[in-house]
């Protein structure tokens, strides 16, 4: 099981107040700590205001900060958790993902879910449709992005999105291709989306009870459609009581994910914008649970 964390960029009100080069400073810190301390990864939420409450205050761009993380660090993979793919044309998205592929050596995974917070479509002036569609706009969007992905001339016509002979040079460094990582919890359509599209399927916030329920659906997903289901790794996201209870309790649930078969564990730790510290111990309490560094 690896290791990712969050890298602050004021969606959860953590750089409220702050001068904004001051802010985008300590992003770079924590990245650069992060790497340090051997995380495998760092990730990106994508929203472009303060959450749960929109305020004025710092909320970095998602796309535009990870590629300048990118140029500050080294060795650890670079993500989105994950990107709405109702704020984006797709074969945009798969262009901007394929140079920052290029341009990071090769550190690139792209996260994409169907997107949730009405206020901020709203607000930045896009429709916010009810989910069956929102959800039938990430399988175009996966459609397109694998496409694009594969240096060919991609031709795709779906319901909500299409492209046609579109070119994609380069499409990234990464062979076969840059990773997938589908974002969700439903098991009827995101599960299968992943199982169809995704290198990887990200569990949003589960319990360790909860993702020994879901692993099980999600390998039926797979057997529908002949993959096997041990390609399909299986990564979550974690915030909160979680994993803010430094010590023996933290390193026991790290440990229950671990030994479910979880590839990576992604966390968010708010404290991480005043006290570098904080990065240190989770690191601790996961490799007691058996983590590994990179």
């Amino acid at each position: 099981m690896k290791l990712g964390v969050i890298v602050p960029q004021g969606v959860d009100h953590e750089y409220d107040g702050w001068d904004p080069s001051a802010a985008w400073r300590r992003s770079i810190e924590v990245a650069r700590h992060a790497e340090e301390l051997g995380f495998e990864s760092i990730w990106l939420y994508d929203h472009f205001q303060t959450d749960p409450t929109p305020e004025d205050e710092i909320t970095f761009e998602a796309f535009t900060l990870l590629a300048a993380l990118g140029a500050w660090t080294e060795r650890v993979r670079l993500g989105h958790l994950v990107l709405g793919a109702g704020y984006r044309n797709p074969a945009l998205v798969a262009k901007m993902a394929s140079t920052l592929d290029v341009v990071t050596d090769g550190r690139m995974e792209l996260g994409l879910g169907a997107g949730w917070k009405e206020d901020e479509y709203l607000a930045f002036g896009y429709d916010f449709p009810p989910t069956r569609e929102r959800l039938a706009i990430l399988g175009d969007t996966l459609e397109i992005v694998a496409r694009m992905f594969s240096g060919t001339h991609a031709t795709f016509a779906g319901k909500h999105r299409l492209v046609t002979d579109a070119i994609n040079v380069p499409a990234g460094l990464q062979k076969p291709r840059i990773p997938i990582v589908v974002g969700g919890n439903g098991p009827s359509v995101t599960f299968r989306l992943a199982a169809r599209h995704a290198d990887e399927l990200n569990l949003d916030g589960l319990t360790p009870e909860e993702v020994a329920r879901a692993i099980p659906l999600v390998r039926d997903r797979c057997d529908e459609i002949g993959r096997d289901p041990d390609s399909l790794r299986i990564s979550v996201h974690l915030w909160g009581p979680v994993i803010d209870d430094e010590g023996p309790i933290r390193t026991r649930r790290l440990a229950a994910y671990r030994e479910l078969g979880v590839s990576r564990v992604i966390a968010q730790i708010h404290a991480s914008a005043t006290d570098l510290a904080v990065l240190d111990s989770f690191r601790d309490d996961a490799v007691a649970a058996g983590a590994h560094l990179s």
